[in-house]
C-alpha cells in the first residue's frame, strides 16, 4: 500500500488528542495509527494495524477502533518470577472527528483498506467440539472466541461434532471454495481428523493449502501450545484465536502410519509404552482436565512396565551414530512397500501421498523399552514439553526412547518435562529421524500381556490384556510392524507469526 500520512484533530475515548494515521511501510514498522493527548500528559500512544487491531467501524463523525493490545497491568502480575509476557485484551478506541462525519468516513475507509491488505481470513468454518476436555468447548465459544471473530468482522459457519470422526467426515466432501480456514475448537483430536478428513479427498493436493486454525479447548492441546510457544505468545484461547484472525500461515509435517493395507496420518505424536499407558488409561479421569496425566504418570511410574520389540529408524544428518546398523535393508523396505501397494477401504484409507522410503542407511534398537515417543511439534500437551528440537516442518520426526531408568530418576524427569530438560538425561536417547518402524512386542513382566500404541490421543492397536481391549475394534494390529514417514510441509496451518 502506497505511503501516506493523515493528520486530525479528535477526541480519543473523550480525551482531546492529535491523530495520526499512517498507512505504509516507509518506516519499517508497516501501517499504525499514532495519537497524543492534548497538553502532552500522556505519552504517546500507537496501534499496529497488523499486530493490535481486530476491525474498525466508522459510525457518523466517530472511528471505532476494535483491538487486542497488551495489558501493562496484567503483564507486570504475570511477571512476578518469570520471565515478562504480554498478556493481550480486548479494547475499543473511539476516535471522534473534529472535521465531522466525511473525515471519519475517510479514515474508516482507510483503515479497513489497510487491514484488507494484510489477506486475513474473511470467511470461516468453525468446528467446536463438546465432548472435549472439561466439555467446556461451546462456553468457551460463546465467551471468548465469537466476540473475537465478530469484532473483526469475520463471517463465521460453525459445527458441533457429534461423534469421534465427525470432523474428519465432514472436512472430507466440506465445500472449500467458500472458505479461508478451518478452525478447531477443541483439544487436537478435530485437527487430527481434519487433516486426515482433508487428505482423503479427491481434490487433496489442492485441500492440503485450506489453512487449519487450532484454538485450545481440550485436555491435550499440544498443536495450540507448540505454535504460541514458538512464536513467543502467551498461551491462552484469545491469543490462538487472535492468531487466526491475523491469517499468518505456515507449513506442518504430517507422517504418514501404516501397517498393511491400512493407513492414517498423524501431525502430532506417536506412543507405545509409558506415554502411550499414561495417556490412554487416564481416560477414566478425564473429569480432571490436564492434571489428568500428571496424576496417572505417578500411578504408572509407580507400578513401571517394560516391554519387549524393537524399532528401526533412517537417522537424520548428525544422528548417524544412534544404534546398530540393519545388515539386511531390502528385507525392511520390502516389507513396506507391500503393504502400501493395495491400501484397502476403510476408515484408515485416505488418498494422500505414497510414502518415499530410504533404501540404505537404517538402523535399529532392541528392547526392553520404557517408552518409545515419536513427535512431530515440541509439545505433546500444554505443560508437557516433549520434543525440544522438533520443527513444523524439517522433514524430520522427533523421536524420544526410554530402555531403563529407575523409578525415582524417572519421577525426576516427569518434573522436568515442562520444559522438555529432560531429554539430556543419560537414560534419555533423543534423535531426529526420516523414517521409522515399530515392532511391539508383549510385556517383560507378563508375556501374556501387550501394549497399547496411540497416535494423536487415539489408540490404533492394542495387545491382549490392555485398557478397553474387549470394548474397541482398533484400525492396526497389536505385533505386527507399523511403519512411519515424513511427508514434509503437507499440511497448512494459522500460526501466530
Amino acid at each position: 500500500m502506497e505511503d501516506r500520512h493523515a493528520y486530525e484533530k479528535v477526541r480519543v475515548n473523550g480525551a482531546p488528542a492529535e491523530a495520526t494515521l499512517s498507512t505504509g511501510t516507509g518506516g519499517g514498522g508497516g501501517p499504525e495509527l499514532r495519537w497524543r493527548c492534548a497538553g502532552g500528559v500522556t505519552a504517546e500512544r500507537s496501534l499496529s494495524l497488523e499486530a493490535d487491531v481486530l476491525g474498525v467501524e466508522a459510525n457518523g463523525k466517530e472511528v471505532v477502533v476494535r483491538a487486542f493490545v497488551a495489558d501493562a497491568a496484567a503483564a507486570s502480575c504475570a511477571a512476578v518470577g518469570k520471565r515478562r509476557r504480554e498478556i493481550r485484551r480486548r479494547k475499543d478506541y473511539v476516535f471522534e472527528m473534529a472535521a465531522g462525519e466525511g473525515a471519519a468516513a475517510a479514515w474508516g475507509d482507510t483503515l479497513r483498506g489497510c487491514l484488507d491488505s494484510f489477506g486475513r481470513p474473511k470467511r470461516l468454518f468453525v468446528f467446536v467440539n463438546p465432548f472435549g476436555g472439561k466439555k467446556r468447548a461451546n462456553k468457551i465459544y460463546a465467551a471468548e472466541i465469537k466476540p473475537l471473530f465478530e469484532a473483526a468482522g469475520v463471517q463465521i459457519t460453525t459445527q458441533e461434532t457429534k461423534h469421534r470422526g465427525h470432523a474428519r467426515e465432514v472436512a472430507s466432501s466440506l465445500d472449500l471454495g467458500r472458505y479461508d480456514g478451518i478452525v478447531c475448537v477443541s483439544g487436537d483430536g478435530v485437527l487430527v481428523e481434519v487433516v486426515n478428513g482433508i487428505l482423503q479427498r479427491t481434490d487433496w493436493k489442492e485441500a492440503v493449502k485450506m489453512p487449519i486454525g487450532i484454538v485450545p479447548a481440550g485436555t491435550g492441546n499440544g498443536m495450540a501450545k507448540s505454535l504460541l510457544h514458538a512464536a513467543g505468545e502467551t498461551y491462552s484461547v484469545s491469543d490462538a484465536v487472535f492468531a487466526i484472525i491475523r491469517g499468518h500461515k505456515q507449513s506442518l509435517d504430517v507422517c504418514a502410519i501404516v501397517q498393511g493395507q491400512e493407513r492414517i496420518f498423524s501431525v502430532l505424536s506417536m506412543t507405545w509404552g509409558l506415554v502411550a499407558d499414561i495417556d490412554i488409561e487416564s481416560e477414566k479421569y478425564r473429569w480432571m482436565g490436564s492434571a489428568r496425566f500428571d496424576f496417572y504418570a505417578l500411578v504408572r511410574i509407580m507400578n513401571l512396565r517394560r516391554y519387549c520389540g524393537s524399532i528401526h529408524f533412517v537417522p537424520a544428518p548428525g544422528y548417524e551414530a544412534y544404534g546398530e546398523p540393519v545388515t539386511q535393508v531390502d528385507n525392511i523396505v520390502e516389507r513396506i512397500e507391500q503393504n502400501r501397494e493395495s491400501p484397502g477401504p476403510g476408515p484408515g484409507f485416505s488418498q494422500g501421498p505414497s510414502a518415499e522410503l530410504e533404501r540404505s542407511d537404517w538402523r535399529f534398537f532392541d528392547g526392553p523399552f520404557v517408552a518409545v515417543w515419536i513427535n512431530n511439534v515440541p509439545w505433546a500437551a500444554e505443560s508437557a514439553m516433549a520434543a525440544p528440537e522438533a520443527k513444523f516442518s524439517d522433514g524430520y520426526m522427533d523421536v524420544v526412547i526410554i530402555r531403563d531408568c529407575p523409578k525415582p530418576d524417572l519421577l525426576a524427569l516427569l518434573l522436568k518435562m515442562s520444559d522438555g530438560s529432560y531429554v539430556k538425561s543419560t537414560y534419555v536417547t533423543y534423535l531426529k529421524v526420516k523414517s521409522f518402524r515399530l515392532s511391539p512386542g508383549q510385556l517383560v513382566e507378563n508375556p501374556r500381556r501387550g501394549g497399547v500404541i496411540d497416535v494423536d490421543g487415539e489408540v490404533i492397536a492394542r495387545g491382549e490384556g490392555t485398557y478397553g481391549k474387549d470394548q474397541h475394534e482398533d484400525l492396526m494390529t497389536y505385533g505386527p510392524s507399523i511403519q512411519l514417514t515424513v511427508h514434509q510441509a503437507l499440511a497448512t496451518i494459522f500460526s501466530p507469526k
